[in-house]
């Protein structure tokens, strides 16, 4: 059961963010972006809108209830969120989210249920799956970078590594990319990329690749001025047994870029970031000088004060 003057807080906390974002929200055209996320020690949620669902991810922690308190204790929890947003309970989706550590790898598969369905971002389409992963298919945080990367993309030759679910290639591509490539260790997420490509009816095969490679040597077999426009967003750690070596974003950052700039042609750009809180970057062994912090430029209204990302803009010169 909820303790009734924690419930008021959460209540009070929930309505005075939900009408501050909501009333954003909707003055931007934004259908998808985040609510809640762990304003409240006592109610440890990320909450998000996807249109006319809720995700709501619970973090880990030692609450030292029995399971039937807990499912109480959820239960006062999503009737408190029901009231405060409209959204039924059958619309909210709820996963238990680990703190990752650095060594551990993303996109956990957690079922396989395959219910996809369609939300709008800048008026293009992508497909949200709430139940089989811990991830959705469309990372909130990086709306203000694809925009960007759209902007850039007119004519250019973009490549997009680590592409997951492919929103940046979707973006590229819109923006009029010359061609736009999409790398990726998984074969389910290549996958769900041309999907998304496909609902925005972008189906020149000849100027838009998927390609099922690891990032690490892939970039090995590249040549000179392939690209004008890269995005890198690795994981932070991944020892999947598919690749030939250990990915570890602090120590292989600095030359996972070098070779993404070896491939750049002059005046080229990368768009890089991580989701490693502790991330330093290294210039001294990149081989630009020009290199900005974006993360604050980039951060969208929904994170601010929140974000656990960092995002370098990195030009070749």
């Amino acid at each position: 059961m909820l303790d009734t003057q924690k419930a008021e807080m959460f209540r009070n906390r929930l309505a005075k963010v939900y009408k501050h974002k909501n009333k954003i929200a909707k003055r931007m055209g934004i259908g998808c972006y985040r609510l809640y996320d762990h304003d409240l020690p006592e109610f440890p949620f990320s909450i998000e809108f996807y249109e006319d669902k809720l995700y709501m991810a619970e973090y880990l922690r030692r609450h030292g209830m029995e399971d039937d308190a807990h499912n109480a204790w959820m239960q006062g929890c999503l009737d408190i969120i029901t009231d405060i947003t409209g959204v039924p309970k059958e619309n909210i989706f709820i996963k238990m989210r680990k703190r990752m550590s650095h060594k551990e790898e993303q996109y956990e598969k957690l079922a396989e249920e395959k219910q996809y369905f369609t939300v709008l971002e800048n008026n293009l389409k992508f497909l949200i799956n709430l139940h089989d992963y811990l991830d959705t298919g469309l990372f909130l945080d990086h709306r203000i970078t694809r925009e960007k990367v759209k902007q850039l993309s007119e004519n250019k030759r973009v490549l997009n590594l680590f592409c997951y679910t492919g929103s940046f290639s979707v973006y590229a591509a819109a923006g009029k990319a010359a061609s736009v490539t999409s790398v990726d260790l998984s074969k389910t997420y290549l996958g769900w990329a041309e999907d998304n490509f496909a609902i925005n009816l972008l189906k020149d095969k000849k100027k838009y690749q998927f390609i099922h490679a690891d990032v690490k040597q892939y970039l090995k077999t590249l040549q000179p001025n392939s690209f004008d426009l890269v995005v890198m967003d690795p994981p932070t750690f991944s020892n999947s047994k598919r690749m030939k070596d250990i990915l570890d974003i602090q120590r292989d950052h600095a030359e996972l870029i070098n070779d993404v700039l070896y491939t750049l042609t002059p005046g080229g750009k990368l768009f890089f970031s991580t989701n490693f809180t502790k991330f330093i970057i290294e210039k001294e062994k990149i081989n630009s000088t020009q290199i900005r912090d974006i993360t604050k430029a980039t951060t969208p209204f929904d994170f601010e004060g929140k974000l656990k990302r960092w995002c370098f803009e990195i030009d070749k010169g």
